[in-house]
């Protein structure tokens, strides 16, 4: 089997365990007395809205549900009942202003008798701009620029994402009560806690304002003024997991990395080839990462061991890039192309990288392969690895030899999944 449709099918397999209509059938609440009310945020949120349509009105025929979820551009479907609109995702934009503020309309005015299902996946934090008092929805775009050009890990960006809103931490799930809010998860958070999977709306945790602006110090996030002066005010506090407007509420993840990464193991088995699972929680500098995941194979190509060849070797969770240029590419092709540098001449290594959702980055691809050859293979066509990864340039690196992955969005979202292959 060529090692792209190898890599493929593990791909296929690890977003097919992540499948919206299959984790939501198994976690579906009891009818509520008064109304059901979907809501939602992220780049799966629409295929699970679908989804939920699908699952409720089988088991509910004689229920009625009502709605609103936002997605990114290119990601909605057609549902029947719940209205999908799109946004902005990495930057936010108008339109996701406006789809805070219909959300919030949305759960409001409703009675103890009614039911808040929030159908949350990654990517909510950018597609839920929603500003304080003070604040606009230009500082809003600043502060998510400087947080992405950073190389803080998520759960970082998202403590001070819920600090700096009026919806994310808790809030949307807040502006609901009296009703009951049972939120179902995709996680694309290493560790898979819900609070921090798109900041949080409708799952407070326990972070504080005071911890927000020590990633501010710590990462040197040059804030706009106004957003330093909302988090230095009592403000920027978010409500707290005890709070009695979340009384009664429940939350699920539905889908996860750890799940996902065991079943493209199985299919890896299935084909003769053995499959280890370092994590599903890795996070830190995409091509630093990269260093490590290289050596592993290289010593494995090497000595045979710790692991009998043939093996592919499988990660999960979420790397960060340090913007230092002004190329195209996201963080699995840049752990891609460090690792490609770092294996090059290793015949019997190859590798891929992608973002389950289907996009990596700004670009339309959700990551790319990589193999032993991939540097000489740029270097016949008078281009430079190292100078298209000093820029942040990777995207344009596995375009200009055909190895991108472009499978287009795929309705879920439980962060990335590489896979190095020894034989």
């Amino acid at each position: 089997m060529r090692d792209k449709e190898f890599f493929t099918k593990l791909f296929r397999a690890a977003v097919d365990a992540a499948n919206p209509e299959r984790v939501i059938a198994s976690h579906l609440p009891p009818r509520p007395k008064g109304r059901t009310i979907v809501i939602g945020a992220g780049k799966g949120s629409a295929q699970m809205a679908s989804a939920f349509e699908k699952v409720w009105t089988a088991k509910y025929p004689d229920s009625s549900i009502e709605g609103l979820v936002v997605t990114r551009y290119g990601f909605g479907v057609v549902c029947e009942h719940i209205e999908i609109i799109e946004a902005s995702h990495p930057v936010p934009d108008a339109a996701g202003l406006v789809a805070s503020k219909r959300l919030l309309e949305t759960v409001s005015d409703l009675t103890a008798d009614d039911l808040v299902i929030a159908l949350v996946s990654g990517g909510g934090s950018a597609l839920l701009p929603s500003p304080p008092d003070g604040m606009t929805i230009e500082d809003e775009i600043a502060v998510n620029k400087v947080l992405l050009a950073s190389g803080a890990p998520i759960s970082a960006m998202n403590a001070v994402r819920k600090h700096l809103s009026t919806i994310k931490g808790g809030r949307l799930a807040a502006a609901a009560f009296p009703a009951r809010v049972y939120s179902l998860v995709v996680s694309d958070i290493p560790g898979d806690n819900p609070a921090f999977v798109a900041s949080g709306p409708t799952v407070p945790d326990e972070t504080t304002r005071e911890e927000a602006l020590a990633i501010v110090d710590r990462y040197s996030l040059d804030l706009p003024a106004a957003a330093l002066a909302h988090l230095q005010s009592h403000a920027a506090d978010a409500p707290k997991p005890g709070d009695a407007v979340f009384k009664g509420h429940e939350h699920h993840v539905i889908a996860s990395a750890g799940v996902s990464l065991e079943a493209a193991a199985k299919v890896a088995q299935e084909n003769g080839i053995e499959a280890v699972i370092l994590s599903d929680a890795i996070e830190g500098e995409a091509r630093e990462v990269a260093h490590v995941h290289a050596a592993l194979a290289k010593h494995v190509l090497a000595k045979g061991q710790p692991f009998t060849k043939p093996v592919v070797i499988l990660s999960g969770g979420e790397t960060t890039v340090t913007v230092r240029g002004k190329g195209k590419g996201g963080r699995n092709t840049e752990f891609l192309l460090s690792l490609a540098m770092d294996i090059d001449g290793a015949n019997g290594i190859s590798a891929f990288a992608a973002d389950t959702d289907g996009i990596d980055g700004s670009e339309d691809n959700a990551g790319a392969f990589a193999d032993s050859t991939t540097v000489a293979r740029l270097l016949a066509k008078g281009q430079d690895a190292s100078a298209y990864l000093n820029g942040n340039n990777a995207w344009t690196a596995f375009d200009a030899i055909g190895d991108l992955f472009v499978p287009g969005p795929t309705g879920t979202n439980v962060n990335d999944l590489r896979a190095i292959l020894v034989r």
